[in-house]
């Protein structure tokens, strides 16, 4: 009898535990959705980068060439990186870095933003005037 006691204790015990983690994660991931809509609302410039991504640096260095200091969330120097990135990943359909927006519009990444930079949309969006040595 005292085994079957102890079984069922844990059964309890195991499925308290099941259910407050996955509350808790949902509770987590809405945060980190809501993080991330605050976070693009609030700036003209955002970039979602990890500090070690050679990407992410490249996409960065379109914003100093325009003289812009774009609100950079550096994921993989925050304890919910991961639960951003899973946001990010479900508002934009990439799990990748870097996410660029300007003024609340989806960019993309490293290259969408590198493109759009040399042809000029780049400078239309922040309200800069185009570069004119390139031509």
């Amino acid at each position: 009898m005292a085994k079957s006691t102890f079984v069922l204790l844990l059964l309890v015990v195991s499925v308290t535990v099941l259910l407050y983690s996955s509350a808790f994660t949902e509770a987590g991931d809405g945060d980190a959705s809501a993080f991330v809509k605050k976070t693009i609302s609030s700036h003209s410039i955002v970039i979602f980068s990890k500090s070690y991504c050679p990407y992410c640096r490249k996409a960065k260095a379109v914003f100093k060439e325009l003289k812009q200091k774009p609100y950079v969330v550096e994921l993989d120097e925050r304890d919910d990186g991961w639960s951003i990135q899973d946001a990010l990943s479900e508002i934009v359909g990439r799990r990748t870095v870097p996410q660029v927006f300007i003024n609340g519009k989806h960019i993309g990444g490293s290259d969408d933003t590198v493109e759009a930079y040399e042809n000029g949309e780049l400078a239309k969006l922040l309200g800069l005037s185009a570069k004119k040595d390139d031509l």
